[in-house]
């Protein structure tokens, strides 16, 4: 098949994991050889067109900006159509799959355009982001995704807990929407770094326990209810260090959390940090804190358990499904330092117990959550729309 691949982020732009996911899509699609075109933006010192493991990119240029964010996405779209309606001329596509809202009104044009079906893949909710509607940017993304879910032929979630949550609340059948999960390349989590090494980078010594929390900082992400479990953590392990990696708008908010806590001098904030460093550091970690209160699937804690780190996770959305409890994982209740305290206090006070928790995660990583395995439903889902 001739697939059409829709996303505002692609490698080298990584803003979440919606990148990281259709590259990891496409490679396995490429290898059940089918052709895949995608279409994403431009990007600093990147070409517009080029081939990368048999995907063929094209990045369409963005020429008009503004600074707000939602203005921004509508200017966009417009560049990414008129890419698409080009390379539409020597290429005819079998079906069109789009990532999240953020390319929605492009998807939905070229599937006017082409007249070909649509596949739209919900990697999360305004709603659930937000964890409510209280502005007017909100309303209308919230409004823009019920849209995209309307207008698609087919629908794609990562987990159980994101079809109940878009069923219910753009009101769609059950039938329209397919749970496929997500997957790492578990290969890219082999590294041979120096243990020693990367935590002394990051200012852990050997005989001291290095507890890790990564993600984009944003209120949905938990890392607040992380920093107030740090006490807590402490008073019973005082040669802990906190290494928080990712950055976002929260980051001044969080940084004074963290100087709340006390003990600032032993929680370091590191910004961005290359995927490969984040392998090493995950490696090179006692405990992977995942505090998420929404979180679609959680890629993070496969990411930690690919790498052999003991993972301890808030009980939701698709968390609950990735992780279980007392055998690949540690669970702990949501917004609750308390909690998180607990469950990092279970794997530090048993290192017997963390190193089965993690020979259990990874058995069920190579079984369950490989590309190969979700291209091939995702080409199910294609199918039945193209015949």
């Amino acid at each position: 098949m001739k697939i059409g691949k829709l996303s505002w982020e692609f490698p080298p732009r990584v803003v979440g994991g919606i990148a990281r996911h259709c590259e990891g899509l496409a490679k396995a699609l490429i290898q059940q050889n089918h052709e895949v075109y995608l279409f994403t933006l431009d990007f600093p010192g990147s070409p517009s067109y080029e081939e990368m493991d048999g995907i063929k990119v094209y990045r369409a240029s963005t020429e008009l900006g503004h600074p707000n964010f939602l203005t921004w996405v509508l200017l966009f779209n417009h560049f990414l159509e008129k890419k698409m309606a080009e390379v539409s001329q020597s290429v005819d596509f079998d079906v069109m799959h789009v990532h999240d809202w953020l390319a929605a009104f492009a998807g939905i044009s070229f599937k006017r355009y082409v007249q070909k079906p649509m596949v739209l893949t919900v990697h999360s909710t305004e709603v659930g982001r937000a964890q409510g509607l209280r502005s007017a940017d909100s309303f209308s993304i919230d409004g823009i995704e019920w849209w995209a879910t309307y207008e698609a032929d087919k629908v794609i979630v990562c987990s159980q807990s994101m079809k109940n949550e878009i069923c219910g609340h753009f009101n769609l059948p059950q039938d329209k929407v397919d749970v496929i999960p997500n997957a790492i390349d578990t290969t890219q989590y082999h590294t041979t770094a120096d243990r020693g090494s990367v935590r002394q980078r990051y200012g852990v010594g050997w005989d001291e326990k290095m507890i890790l929390c990564v993600g984009r900082l944003v209120p949905q992400k938990g890392i607040e209810y992380f920093i107030r479990a740090i006490p807590n953590i402490i008073n019973r392990y005082p040669e802990a260090k906190f290494v928080i990696v990712g950055e976002g708008w929260s980051r001044d908010f969080l940084e004074s959390e963290a100087r709340s806590t006390g003990h600032r001098k032993k929680i370091r904030f590191t910004g961005f940090v290359p995927d490969r460093e984040v392998i090493d550091l995950m490696t090179s970690a006692d405990v992977l804190v995942v505090p998420s209160i929404y979180e679609p699937f959680g890629i993070v804690a496969l990411e930690g358990m690919a790498t052999g780190v003991p993972v301890v996770a808030s009980q939701v959305g698709g968390l609950s499904e990735v992780i279980e409890h007392n055998r690949t994982g540690i669970f702990v209740y949501p917004k609750s330092p308390e909690s998180i305290a607990w469950g990092i206090d279970r794997i530090l006070s048993d290192p017997d117990r963390a190193r089965w928790l993690t020979e259990n995660a990874k058995d069920k990583l190579e079984k369950a959550y490989s590309w190969e395995a979700v291209a091939m439903k995702t080409v199910e889902v294609y199918r039945k729309l193209v015949g």
